[in-house]
C-alpha cells in the first residue's frame, strides 16, 4: 500500500534532509533522466530545504515519487517538480500527489506548473484538474 507524507518539514518548519531520502531524491530524478537537478548536491538540498511545500508517496519506507512546491502558499504556489520512478507509474500515484496539493492550496489565486509544450500526455492530465495554458487567461510567462 502507498502512503503519503509530508518531507522536509516538521511542525517548525524546514528540516534537513534525510541522506537516504536525499540519495532517493537523486535516484527518482536520474531514473526519469532529468539530470539538470543533479549537478550541485548542495544547492538541491537547498532547493528542498527552502520550498514551500513537498509530499512524498512511498512503498514501505521508500519514497517512490513526490511532488514539490515553491511560492508564499497565500497568493502564488508553483509546482516544480511531479515525478514518480519508473517502476510506480501509471498507477494514479502522480495524480493522488498533485490532487493533494490541489486540495491544500486551493484558496491560492494562482497555482500554475510548467510541462513541455509537445508532451500530450502531461498537458492531458493537467488540462484534467480545469487548467488552462497561461496565455487563456490573457497572460503571458517569461523566463531566462
Amino acid at each position: 500500500m502507498i502512503d503519503y507524507k509530508e518531507f522536509c518539514h516538521d511542525e517548525f518548519g524546514h528540516k534537513e534532509l534525510e541522506y537516504e531520502e536525499f540519495e532517493r531524491i537523486k535516484e527518482i530524478y536520474r531514473g526519469e533522466n532529468w539530470f539538470a537537478y543533479l549537478h550541485d548536491d548542495e544547492a538541491l538540498k537547498r532547493a528542498f530545504e527552502k520550498s514551500l511545500y513537498c509530499l512524498g508517496a512511498y512503498d514501505g519506507n521508500k519514497l517512490i515519487g513526490f511532488i514539490r512546491c515553491v511560492g508564499d502558499g497565500e497568493h502564488i504556489v508553483f509546482v516544480q517538480d511531479l515525478i514518480v520512478a519508473s517502476d510506480y507509474q501509471r498507477q494514479k500515484i502522480g495524480t493522488i500527489l498533485f490532487k493533494k496539493v490541489w486540495d491544500k492550496y486551493v484558496h491560492v489565486r494562482m497555482f500554475q506548473v510548467n510541462t513541455d509544450m509537445e508532451d500530450e500526455r502531461d498537458n492531458q492530465f493537467y488540462r484534467s484538474f480545469g487548467m488552462k495554458p497561461i496565455c487563456e487567461g490573457n497572460m503571458i510567462s517569461y523566463y531566462r
